[in-house]
């Protein structure tokens, strides 16, 4: 398969800056780092180290999805600006996660709003060959405003606007978390796959049989977590890697598969975040190389 492993930058090891960081990475064997944002400093640094750009952080999601007309018409001109200055850096995708403004906005609601605002952003997206990647993370409880988080949403989300440079930031641990079927939407939805997260979800039976899916009353025993599951790095959850890169190979998926380290057993200290991504390296190794 022609898929480079990376990782977004965890907070201990992204402390030491970005030169650094970048050393680091290449030397545990990494190809490519998600970064925060995109500037010639952050660009020059991974170039030294033979590292390429994996995605490159949106700053004016939430307010895209603003209740108020003048809020979204100020940060849809703030997103194109920022497409454009990445393009003009060689960064080609963009990694938003659709959480809006008033998290307690209804997801109907917001997508109404979300049909209003990104048609404009898309096409100019098209024009700066950038990519944009919608991460599947719920949103902070108890409301999960969320845009574009399950199959339901991204069906809508793809008929209203069909173009590739709008597609999904595929990260099955929190199709796990949610009960859905991670190699299904795979499926379906491979097409749409602009970028790939290696994070995992393991499904802790003793707590979902306490509280269910609901949140747990009296607090969580782990780390990342709210109660029936946590996350982890690849190959301490349940998903199985190797039906997800047999899947991406068939698909001809050509991007990164960067590691997203939300594992309490691998948090802490730069120590354990460094242990923590070269096991989850090892493990997509297997099956990505």
């Amino acid at each position: 398969m022609n898929v480079k492993l990376g990782m977004r930058i965890p907070p201990k090891i992204g402390a030491e800056g970005i030169e650094n960081t970048a050393k680091w990475a290449a030397g545990a064997g990494l190809e490519v780092l998600d970064i925060p944002r995109l500037t010639p400093e952050w660009k020059s640094a991974l170039e030294a180290n033979g590292l390429g750009i994996g995605s490159v952080d949106a700053k004016h999601t939430a307010k895209l999805l603003s209740r108020n007309e003048a809020t979204r018409a100020d940060a849809v001109e703030a997103a194109k600006k920022e497409m454009s200055d990445i393009a003009a850096l060689g960064g080609r995708v963009l990694f938003m996660c659709l959480v809006p403004e008033d998290h307690t906005l209804p997801r109907k609601e917001g997508f109404e709003i979300w049909k209003e605002t990104f048609p404009e952003i898309v096409r100019h997206a098209e024009q700066q060959g950038i990519y944009i990647a919608i991460e599947g993370w719920p949103g902070p409880a108890p409301h999960y405003a969320t845009l574009g988080c399950t199959p339901e949403m991204w069906r809508a989300m793809f008929e209203a606007i069909p173009s590739k440079h709008f597609g999904l930031n595929y990260d099955p641990s929190h199709l796990v978390r949610l009960g859905i079927d991670y190699i299904r939407a795979l499926q379906e939805f491979g097409e749409r796959i602009n970028h790939v997260h290696g994070k995992d979800t393991e499904i802790l039976h003793d707590e979902l049989y306490e509280c269910g899916v609901l949140q747990s009353t009296f607090g969580t025993k782990y780390g990342f977590s709210e109660g029936s599951w946590r996350y982890t790095i690849p190959g301490h959850g349940d998903v199985e890697w190797r039906k997800v890169a047999v899947r991406l190979d068939r698909l001809g998926y050509s991007g990164a598969v960067s590691i997203e380290l939300e594992d309490q057993r691998f948090w802490g200290s730069i120590e354990k975040e460094r242990e923590g991504i070269v096991k989850a390296a090892a493990h997509l190794a297997t099956y990505f190389k």
